[in-house]
């Protein structure tokens, strides 16, 4: 089961999916407030986990591996420690369990910038979006929530008002005590800052069974070498 970052959807995750559905039956989930899930005032990792276990019973999964990065990440962990038997293996994406300060209001100010009742095309959005977000990579990211409306114009996949409302929630540690004491694996882009070297110690008490791998990427570790990860995934998974 993989689950994708803040203002993503499952569809990020196609190519690797793809790669994964050779050997192993996947499921990429779009989380609330993304893609098409449903939208809910409710917007923490405590809801996303009983999110997952609700999804988890009602498709009756076993020998589960979680895959997630970033605040999917964060999500598989909580959902790990909190639910440790619902899932045997455990794969985190370039996020530690710790508190962060997100960066991400400044992309909320640019998504919130754009007129989306008033919007005509995709490139105007994206003329706006890069007063606030220079990358052409990460607004192409971002713009992939716009969707067009049947009578014409645009709407949100993402329900913005919430994750802008509630933003200060993905950045929290971990919400439940414990550990996982099954087989984790965490990956990390070396460009990135995500994972610090003086979280190990942190990430070894609460994932006593689990081990670090270091890729040459920045946070979209997935996405800048979609392949070369799937190996990574794939040759521990077979140890």
């Amino acid at each position: 089961m993989i689950l994708h970052g803040l203002f993503g959807s499952s569809d990020n995750w196609l190519t690797q999916a793809k790669i994964l559905s050779a050997k192993y039956k996947v499921y990429t989930v779009d989380q609330r407030n993304h893609g098409l899930s449903p939208h809910d005032e409710s917007f923490d990792y405590g809801s996303m986990v009983n999110d997952l276990v609700e999804f988890i019973d009602q498709h009756q999964l076993k020998n589960l591996i979680v895959l997630g990065h970033s605040m999917g990440g964060k999500a598989a962990m909580n959902l790990a420690v909190a639910h440790p038997d619902k899932l045997e293996k455990l794969i985190v994406v370039d996020i530690a369990p710790r508190k962060y300060d997100l960066e991400h209001y400044v992309i909320v100010d640019g998504l919130k910038a754009i007129p989306i009742d008033t919007l005509i095309a995709r490139n105007d959005a994206d003329h706006i979006l890069s007063t606030y977000v220079p990358e052409p990579d990460v607004r192409q990211f971002l713009l992939k929530n716009l969707q067009r409306k049947a009578e014409g114009g645009f709407s949100w996949k993402i329900n913005l008002p919430v994750i802008a409302q509630k933003l200060s929630n993905i950045g929290l540690d971990l919400q439940f005590p414990g550990t996982f004491a099954k087989p984790t694996l965490f990956v990390r882009g070396a460009r990135s800052r995500y994972i610090r070297d003086e979280d190990r110690t942190h990430i070894k008490e609460v994932f006593p069974k689990s081990s670090l791998i270091t890729m040459d990427t920045g946070h979209w570790v997935q996405a800048e070498k979609p392949v070369e990860f799937v190996d990574v995934v794939m040759r521990w998974l077979e140890v």
